[in-house]
């Protein structure tokens, strides 16, 4: 049996709803949230904690630091370069992504016994050591989350529907599919990309029909510039499109085994995730550095 359909034999609150033959540990991404109005007493942990399956990264523009969405919290690094954690939550972090200086934007699950499932949209706006809900709480968990064109594009494994915000409060239900990943064109928001068990499925109208998945098949995508998009598959297979995902280029492979996570910061400059770590290559893929080590396993 494949990662994938083991996620997918999962219960619906502990595993992606959707889609691509291709990254199960992706599938459980990283979205800290705390349902409270506010956590304002959370002060980062000084002591290294270890991260278990990363859900989405992402630099915060105030300081170009690297931030990580992970099962058990929001993570950074240390005085001495380890992982910390960022304020107190250990929360799952599923759906991640930041949207500006010291704002990030999340979804996903409670820590055990810390208050009900599917925490809808919530947003920190001191890079992660606070969060408040936004909206859909108990309703939905974005388990891929975008911020493209002043707009928030969420796909709610829950109710396995692409939803689409100006405001974050307010929400206009779009096509209803099993996905794992999505990606917005940075051209425009007619067009529209995610990862299905059958590859890659493509929208022009803005996510409110899909055509069939096509290959190769990939587990996530990441669109920051146009002529720029990258895509990893199961493996760690990193590959570059710059023709809007009609043809792929193998660009390398990131080390580490299976996928979890991917952002491209630029046309070089890619952070991956992958089962033993998370690493960072400034050359468009050719070589890659670790920066954190992911411990193996997680409850899930």
């Amino acid at each position: 049996m494949t990662a994938f359909k083991h996620a997918l034999n999962r219960p619906l609150h502990r595993r992606v709803a959707v889609v691509g033959a291709i990254a199960a540990n992706a599938l459980l991404l990283a979205a800290c949230g705390d349902n409270s109005a506010d956590s304002s007493a959370a002060a980062p942990e000084t002591s290294p904690a270890a991260i278990r399956h990363v859900h989405g990264l992402g630099l915060d523009p105030a300081d170009q630091q690297l931030y990580v969405a992970a099962h058990d919290g929001i993570f950074t690094t240390g005085k001495g370069g380890e992982a910390v954690r960022v304020g107190r939550s250990k929360d799952d972090f599923i759906g991640f992504t930041v949207v500006k200086a010291k704002t990030f934007l999340a979804s996903g699950q409670p820590a055990l016994g810390t208050g009900p499932s599917d925490r809808g949209l919530i947003e920190s706006t001191d890079s992660g050591k606070t969060w408040k809900t936004r909206s859909l709480a108990g309703e939905a968990d974005f388990h891929a989350l975008s911020y493209v064109h002043n707009t928030i594009y969420g796909y709610d494994s829950t109710n396995a529907l692409l939803r689409v915000s100006k405001d974050g409060a307010a929400w206009d239900d779009r096509a209803h599919l099993q996905a794992l990943d999505i990606a917005v064109s940075p051209d425009g928001p007619d067009t529209m990309l995610a990862t299905t068990a059958d590859g890659i499925a493509k929208s022009t109208d803005g996510g409110r029909t899909f055509a069939a998945g096509q290959q190769p098949a990939m587990a996530f995508l990441s669109w920051p510039k146009p002529g720029t998009l990258y895509g990893i598959d199961d493996s760690g297979g990193l590959n570059r499109s710059t023709d809007g995902g009609a043809t792929w280029q193998k660009a390398g492979t990131v080390p580490g085994g299976q996928a979890q996570a991917l952002t491209a910061v630029d046309a070089e400059h890619i952070l991956a995730a992958t089962q033993n770590g998370v690493y960072e290559s400034r050359n468009g893929g050719k070589t890659f550095t670790k920066r954190f080590t992911v411990a193996a396993g997680d409850s899930h």
